[in-house]
């Protein structure tokens, strides 16, 4: 199965993708991950992918498909896997059918006020050598800027800048919420409230997927090998 997180920059995508993958054994594949993974090795898709996010504009399509595709085609990839952070519009919705025609999928979507977003990617700190990430008003470090995991120094992404996070939103809001229609159509798609703790919105995702694998033989089964 194909599990697509849908929902604004700072819903939670990356952490609910983590509890979700831990529990079905789907690997996550963040498209944020690998575009700074590509950033950090100055690739040519890194520096082009690099100017677009610093801007708070979302990378072009051409060049997450492509990092999205070698990714999928991994061995681990093979029984199922979690996307987070793309599909980002139709386009990349059809794109990514036509890659891997068949396979069933199910779209989530993470809702969370627009206000409240604000509030957490403006508190949000990123340590610069293991990108653990952590909110200094919800699940602060336990040495001020300090990671908890490797005591790298913790920063804040140039794309968590006030002036940017308005941008992130407003694109959000343009391209990526007509997928909500896109999945709908399908019968595909979901909402979860996100507000509340991570166990909270975890528990809601997790009683969904439970009984959409549940109507899908087999499917179950093969996701907790």
């Amino acid at each position: 199965m194909r599990i697509i997180l849908l929902g604004p920059p700072g819903s939670g995508k990356g952490t609910q993708g983590d509890l979700i993958s831990q529990r079905y054994g789907f690997p996550k594949v963040s498209t944020g991950d690998i575009l700074r993974l590509a950033v950090r090795g100055r690739t040519d898709l890194g520096v082009k992918a690099e100017s677009m996010m610093n801007r708070g504009l979302l990378v072009s399509d051409d060049i997450v498909l492509e990092l999205v595709r070698r990714r999928i085609s991994a061995e681990d990839c093979r029984r199922g896997y979690l996307l987070d952070g793309f599909p980002r519009n139709i386009s990349q919705a059809e794109s990514l059918e036509k890659l891997e025609t068949g396979r069933p999928e199910r779209a989530v979507e993470i809702q969370v006020d627009f206000d409240l977003l604000v509030q957490r990617l403006s508190a949000r700190l990123v340590c610069g050598q293991c990108q653990a990430v952590y909110n200094l008003n919800v699940q602060p470090p336990r040495r001020e800027g300090a990671c908890d995991v490797c005591s790298g120094g913790l920063v804040r992404r140039k794309d968590d800048q006030p002036e940017v996070i308005a941008e992130r939103l407003k694109v959000y809001k343009k391209e990526t919420e007509p997928l909500r229609g896109y999945y709908q159509a399908k019968n595909m798609y979901h909402a979860v409230d996100g507000q509340g703790t991570v166990q909270d919105v975890y528990l809601r995702i997790a009683s969904y997927l439970d009984a959409a694998l549940a109507e899908a033989p087999g499917l179950k089964d093969e996701a907790r090998r």
